[in-house]
């Protein structure tokens, strides 16, 4: 993959911000002097600074050190004050948001003179399995999105996509580690119900979803083709499969809807 050819300064450390920083060290895209982050809180920045990134305790002055791109990996209920401090000190930039349902009409008009992308990715970038939609917004150039493209890719999947699907990439790739996580559990305990460590269950229960993981990206094979493969004629699988199929549908279907609906909240629509 091709070196970065431009400097990155990533305004918060928290899960998401850190996640980024440190995948871009591990992807070996960019230098880790290359990459900049600004967090108030000092335990994130020591951190990243044993990574051999440069981090400030304060945005501006880290805007101040002319990152040719800026990511903005705030929450939605900070990010209306980080627009306001940084607004002037970001015209001209390329400038990257994360933040989940707030709209590219919103933060260009909070950055008249920035160049905005919004992005959705996920937590996995960290260990370079993330997956990442991008939208440019009005003013964004080829160049611009390319550079999101590059950043993001590093660190898994990236796919330029419009607007309109990207608070559905959000509620379902974005929210997506957490169900997985929480299907992991749930199975575990299952397993120590009828009778599993609970050492033993997890660990293999996370090793079968890593290989069926990579299975299913290296194969390129649909989903349901790969069932069929585990799947006996009246064996123990498709009893399990009957049981679990109906409910599990519905039951992510409503997380899906209700991650949405909180998506126009935080948009306030």
């Amino acid at each position: 993959m091709n070196k970065l050819n431009f400097v990155v300064g990533i305004v918060g450390a928290g899960s998401m911000g850190a996640a980024i920083a440190s995948g871009l060290v591990a992807s070996r895209v960019a230098e880790p002097s290359a990459i900049m982050v600004a967090n108030p809180s000092e335990a994130p920045r020591t951190t990243l600074e044993k990574l051999g990134i440069r981090a400030f305790a304060d945005a501006s002055e880290m805007v101040g050190s002319n990152p040719d791109v800026v990511v903005l990996a705030v929450k939605p209920q900070v990010l209306p004050g980080v627009l306001a401090e940084l607004a002037d000190s970001l015209a001209g930039r390329t400038v990257i948001s994360i933040a989940a349902g707030v709209s590219l009409a919103t933060l260009e008009g909070a950055l008249p003179a920035s160049r905005v992308v919004r992005v959705m990715p996920n937590l996995p970038v960290k260990v370079l399995s993330g997956a990442t939609a991008i939208c440019a917004g009005s003013r964004a150039t080829a160049d611009d999105v390319e550079r999101a493209c590059s950043i993001f890719g590093a660190l898994g999947s990236a796919r330029v996509m419009r607007e309109d699907q990207l608070d559905a990439e959000g509620a379902v790739v974005g929210c997506g580690p957490a169900y997985v996580a929480l299907f992991a559990d749930v199975l575990t305990r299952a397993a120590v119900e009828h009778g599993m460590s609970c050492a033993d269950a997890r660990e293999m229960i996370l090793s079968t979803m890593r290989g069926v993981a990579t299975q299913l990206l290296e194969s390129e094979e649909h989903p349901r083709a790969y069932m069929d493969k585990v799947t006996s004629p009246g064996g123990t699988t498709a009893a399990g499969l009957r049981a679990l199929e109906p409910d599990l549908f519905l039951a992510v279907e409503d997380a899906v809807d209700a991650a949405l609906r909180r998506t126009d909240e935080l948009a306030g629509k």
